[in-house]
């Protein structure tokens, strides 16, 4: 039997009937479809969409990367078992997928791209937006999509939609290949009817894979962690991805080997947890960094092992260092010439905890008491850092998030991805359940945080959803704010305006630049932005797009207005000006380096010192060979 349908309602259709099963639970793989349409694909996936609305909801988008961020919000706070399309026209509309398609990538979190193409037939060549390549008639800008999509193909046949589409999901749904996956559709083709047979558009349940251990590799394992005397865990995202929070925590408190956490992990155990010790790395804090500095043995759960994490090399200081690698996928497992336990990562732990209850492996009391005590007197400095002793002054950025952090409770989701608020974030903030601590720090993109969080509000309509932005980062795109206007979608914007790049001007000052082009200031009168701070006001901005803003000059008026955003039920921003992009944040400063080169010949004084720092720095590096 078959049907007759074009290719973009065959698609839907296709879409809509797609589910997957992990522990027993199923779930539509597609919640919806975000879509911008022009004549690359209004007629086709426009159409489309308006003939199975009811089988696949619709939501209009702004701008073509932010629709890529709520998708991929989406996604993480379904735990990857559940993700949206996102379709555009061809030529800009498509292109401006590629920074969300990056992202998404790099944080192993799906999202299906579904750009227009042009025409497959060439019946007018070129057509408006084509980009033409003299010397290959068959790419369009389209391809650079493919090096950040982990599938790519263009659907140049109605009937090369079938196995196209199943390689889409079969990859999509693979908890190591996962990531965006691009369907390029000539819009000439969107539009052609083919006869499909109608087992391509029955329900299919796609299994998301818990592998286990391999056994020789376990016991490989087992007597690295047996041998080690300062074991550390640093905890990725692969633990929120695999839902091994319970895991880890039986494995922490069953053997005492401290936790600290990337950016991606942070929340794998709650903040008061006996084994937490908190952020690690450049952004780490003091206890999980002096605990990384004299470990014998590092067991990676879920991690990339990032620049950030190893404080580009210098972190892991003991000279007989081993690494031990628990992750999903072989590529990352052998990093640090570690000793790969390839394995997702919750059968995993359960399979490490399991034989070291056997042995009745623990590290020493005096070690756990070390590091408990350590991690209290970070306690003391994060109070010290959220403390306002005067609640009628303006806050410093560490005071807002004190505030935050006073107010909410383990429902509530926090979502930032760039800036100086990350640092902060990661070092201060007190993670109370597994998925409030929602950081974007694989690819750090700024304009994330506010099409995020309509995602993540989507997939958790019953949870408070905060976007904490920056002003530089909302200037980037504030766009889907009136996505959330319109839909009704409640999240929470609160909006910090320090007039600049505070992040980049102290990295600037940091390394010879000196803040140049890193404040938001008028041109002064010789050439540099040093003038008074420009007269921007984002709170008139954001109330102009529809949204309800409450502004707060002070710590005590800021607290009265987290308080009502919380409360409300409708789109609300909660608006203050803390300090100037030229002035610190108040937070404690780096516990590690982060390697950005200096200039290595230079006139200006400070560029001349601060090569100087950079090589002390940089011959403290060693690779793990």
């Amino acid at each position: 039997m078959t049907t007759r349908l074009t290719v973009a309602q065959a698609l839907v259709r296709f879409l809509a009937a797609q589910y997957t099963e992990r522990d027993g639970e199923r779930r539509r793989l597609f919640g919806a479809a975000w879509g911008i349409f022009g004549h690359g694909n209004v007629a086709g996936l426009g159409q489309a969409l308006v003939e199975y609305a009811d089988v696949m909801p619709y939501h209009q988008g702004r701008n073509e990367q932010s629709m890529v961020h709520a998708a991929v919000g989406y996604a993480r706070q379904s735990n990857r078992l559940s993700t949206h399309a996102v379709t555009t026209s061809i030529g800009p509309g498509a292109t401006n997928l590629v920074t969300g398609a990056a992202l998404a990538t790099v944080n192993h979190l799906p999202v299906l791209l579904l750009p227009g193409d042009v025409f497959a037939t060439r019946p007018a060549d070129p057509v408006l937006q084509q980009l033409e390549v003299p010397y290959a008639g068959d790419v369009s800008v389209n391809d650079a999509l493919r090096p950040v999509s982990r599938y790519f193909d263009r659907v140049m046949r109605p009937e090369a939609l079938i196995p196209a589409a199943l390689q889409a999901v079969r990859v999509l749904t693979d908890p190591v290949e996962t990531g965006a996956v691009t369907l390029a559709l000539p819009q000439d083709v969107q539009a052609e009817a083919y006869d499909w047979p109608d087992d391509f558009f029955a329900e299919r349940t796609w299994t998301v894979r818990r592998p286990g251990a391999d056994p020789a590799e376990l016991a490989g394992a087992v007597e690295l962690l047996r041998a080690a005397r300062r074991p550390l865990v640093v905890a990725g995202g692969g633990v929120h991805h695999s839902r091994a929070e319970e895991a880890l925590a039986a494995f922490a408190g069953a053997t005492g080997i401290p936790v600290a956490s990337t950016q991606a992990g942070k929340g794998s155990l709650r903040y008061d947890h006996p084994q937490d010790v908190g952020a690690i790395g450049h952004t780490g804090t003091a206890t999980a960094d002096d605990l990384a500095r004299t470990a014998d043995l590092v067991i990676g759960v879920g991690t990339r092992w990032t620049d950030f994490t190893t404080a580009s090399g210098t972190l892991f200081a003991h000279p007989d260092v081993r690494f031990l690698n628990l992750n999903i996928a072989s590529f990352d497992g052998h990093k640090l010439s570690g000793t790969p336990l390839v394995a997702d990562a919750r059968s995993g732990l359960e399979a490490l905890t399991e034989a070291l209850l056997v042995h009745g492996h623990r590290v020493a009391d005096s070690h756990v008491a070390e590091y408990g005590a350590d991690k209290a007197r970070w306690e003391r400095r994060v109070d010290a850092c959220y403390a306002a002793e005067e609640p009628d002054a303006r806050p410093t950025q560490p005071q807002v998030l004190g505030a935050l952090d006073a107010l909410v409770d383990e429902s509530d989701v926090v979502i930032n991805a760039a800036g100086s608020l990350p640092g902060d974030l990661h070092k201060l903030w007190r993670a109370r359940s597994r998925d409030q601590y929602h950081l974007e720090y694989g690819y750090s993109c700024m304009g994330y945080e506010i099409p995020a969080a309509i995602g993540v509000k989507l997939a958790a309509p019953e949870r408070n959803v905060w976007a904490l932005v920056g002003d530089g980062t909302y200037l980037m795109m504030p766009t889907e704010i009136v996505t959330a206007v319109q839909e009704g979608v409640a999240i929470k914007v609160l909006l910090l305006q320090n007039h600049g790049y505070a992040s980049i001007g102290g990295l600037s000052e940091e390394t010879g630049g000196e803040r140049y082009g890193t404040a938001y200031r008028y041109r002064a009168a010789d050439g540099t932005f040093s003038g008074e701070p420009l007269p921007v006001d984002l709170a008139a901005n954001a109330a102009s797009l529809g949204m309800r803003v409450l502004r707060a000059r002070t710590v005590r008026e800021l607290r009265a207005a987290l308080a009502e955003a919380r409360a409300a039920d409708t789109p609300t921003c909660v608006y203050v000006e803390t300090e100037t992009a030229d002035t610190v944040s108040g937070a404690p400063p780096a516990q590690a380096w982060w390697d950005v080169p200096v200039a290595e010949t230079a006139t200006r004084p400070s560029a001349v010192k601060a090569r100087e720092l950079y090589e002390r720095h940089v011959s403290t590096r060693r690779r793990h060979l």
